[in-house]
């Protein structure tokens, strides 16, 4: 029988042969080859400056950090995304402000906008499964007169940016394109997740996009967020390193995020050939598209319209007129078949901890409709048309038994 992985991560000999050389060379955490992968990052998405870090989560709690968000302050990000979005801001000291989204699992900019306030200091879009987020809707709508006389700065950073910050959480759409462009110069800060699951990986990791406008100077603040990433240590391991070079001062209140060469190895052999890696991901992403097409019952996944792009990481099908219970019984069905699928996302509102918190999913219609009907499809490489083909039947004898029709 097939047995088809939800999402494998793509290893060939370049990537081995990169680790290998990675640990031939005696030096193993960050060094120059985390600085080789900030530069094709950087080249690859036209972005002012790359900072590689150890991962989306820590990226993110950094940069709301270096925004000086504060008890009190609010971030505006969607319910329906993983829990790292709200994390990141909990851990920063802020409250996240969940807002519903749209049919296309993305952001919805009128929910956005009902709920800026004076308290508003950050707004954290997602882009789900790797299509981008409507980010000129967005960036126009926090220079708005109205909303930026609202805004109410609490650090010097705010006062220097001098509106709402959006901080792009693309942990899914490296290799996307918004109206033409590639994905991580669109907003202040994009930040890409370099996890095992996501189409470029380092195992763990994160890579954070600055594109701050004037007056900020980008190179200045790569530097001082370098300088954070290593506990605020004014020389790093690989410069301690040299004879002589022991001393060392620490002038800030840092933190432990930077990514070691080891990791970056993985994801520096992955880029240099990622134009092959996501043409293969579009070939699965077509013909899952060309197969369900035939189906009255299958809802494709937004991929290539209005001059956007999606970086095909998850097929997000979805499945007209079934209950969250059906959905289940259908990955049930496939998980029997060697088929593993998955869900993206679980509204935030649903989990325990945020119920806790006071988050009411009944707040959010379109997120649980979402949720309900979606069903997360293998689409790496490593497929072959013969086993997109498996997957697809497999789902068809999946819905047929379930649902009846």
């Amino acid at each position: 029988m097939i047995n088809i992985p939800f999402s494998p991560p793509y290893i060939d000999e370049a990537v081995i042969n990169e680790v290998t050389d990675s640990l031939r060379s005696g030096w193993i955490t960050t060094g120059p080859k985390v600085n080789a992968l900030e530069q094709e990052i950087q080249k690859l998405v036209n972005a002012q400056k790359v900072l590689c870090v150890n991962s989306w989560t820590t990226g993110a709690i950094m940069m709301l950090r270096w925004l000086g968000v504060k008890p009190g302050d609010e971030v505006i990000i969607p319910a329906y995304t993983y829990c790292a979005t709200a994390l990141a801001v909990l851990w920063a000291g802020a409250k996240p402000v969940m807002v519903d989204v749209n049919d296309d699992f993305n952001i919805s900019i009128d929910a956005i906008r009902e709920a800026i306030t004076y308290r508003t200091k950050a707004i954290i879009p997602v882009d789900i499964a790797g299509w981008p987020c409507d980010y000129s809707a967005i960036m126009s709508l926090v220079s708005e007169p109205e909303i930026k006389k609202m805004f109410e700065p609490t650090s010097p950073i705010m006062e220097k940016i001098g509106r709402v910050m959006v901080i792009s959480d693309s942990a899914h759409s490296l290799g996307a394109h918004y109206h033409g462009n590639c994905s991580g110069t669109d907003t202040d800060i994009t930040i890409f997740s370099l996890h095992a699951v996501k189409n470029i990986t380092t195992a763990e990791g994160g890579a954070i996009c600055l594109n701050l406008p004037v007056p900020f100077d980008n190179s200045v603040v790569y530097k001082e967020l370098r300088l954070m990433s290593l506990n605020c240590q004014t020389k790093d391991a690989f410069t301690k390193s040299k004879a002589g070079g022991w001393q060392y001062d620490i002038v800030g209140l840092g933190m432990k995020a930077n990514m070691p060469d080891v990791n970056a190895a993985i994801g520096l052999a992955q880029i240099r050939q990622y134009d092959k890696m996501l043409a293969e991901r579009r070939r699965v992403f077509n013909t899952y598209n060309e197969m369900f097409s035939q189906f009255d019952w299958a809802i494709l996944p937004p991929y290539l319209q209005d001059g956007c792009e999606s970086s095909c990481h998850v097929y997000a099908l979805r499945i007209k007129d079934i209950s969250e219970e059906q959905r289940n019984a259908i990955i049930d069905f496939a998980s029997k078949k060697q088929v593993a699928l998955n869900v993206h996302f679980t509204p935030l509102p649903m989990f325990t901890y945020f119920k806790d918190l006071g988050y009411d999913m009944s707040s959010y219609p379109q997120a649980f409709a979402n949720y309900v009907h979606e069903i997360s499809l293998p689409c790496y490489p490593q497929l072959d048309d013969n086993k997109v083909r498996f997957v697809v039947n497999v789902i068809r004898d999946a819905y047929q038994q379930v649902v009846g029709r």
